[in-house]
């Protein structure tokens, strides 16, 4: 089976940039981003027998990804997390000063205020370019489900980028 993983590996690879593209986006760290991708990644090789071929590898891999991710989440609901103070001053945003940026920093902040279940399917199919029966696959719901909260994310986005967001809130 030594030529088949190779094989494999290979075909995995093409996803990587699209894998670490969401798990940025999704996690707002770079470095705990890297270390998702790289945890599903070795998972997808590891199980590389699970994978039936001819079906969407990239679906599956997100797939891996999300569910990584939904485990990571559970786990940190449960343990309490500290910030150090002297650490606080690396999460203060500095205004930008130009245009393109602050509309920049403001879809960043839209989407940070956004339900965790919106901001995945907006990330998904906007950023990703996954067909709603694709991430109805990766994130285990009903392709109407992912229609309705990507028009809700869109809307809720809109609304905060016009100034009348009073429906977004922060979300931990």
């Amino acid at each position: 089976m030594g030529g088949g993983v190779t094989e494999f590996g290979a075909e995995i690879e093409q996803h990587i940039g699209p894998l670490r593209r969401y798990a940025r986006a999704l996690l707002r760290d770079r470095t705990d981003a890297d270390d998702l991708v790289q945890d599903a990644l070795a998972r997808a090789l590891s199980r590389s027998d699970r994978f039936q071929p001819g079906t969407n590898l990239r679906a599956w891999l997100f797939t891996i990804l999300h569910n990584l991710h939904a485990n990571h989440v559970r786990r940190k609901v449960t343990a309490p997390t500290v910030t150090p103070v002297g650490d606080a001053a690396l999460h203060v945003a500095t205004p930008a000063g130009q245009d393109d940026h602050m509309e920049l920093r403001d879809m960043a902040r839209g989407l940070a205020l956004l339900p965790p279940e919106q901001r995945q399917v907006l990330l998904l199919v906007a950023l990703e370019g996954l067909r709603y029966e694709e991430v109805a696959t990766v994130l285990g719901i009903p392709v109407g489900t992912v229609m309705s909260r990507l028009s809700r994310a869109r809307e809720a986005l809109r609304q905060h980028l016009a100034g009348e967001a009073p429906r977004l809130r922060r979300v931990k």
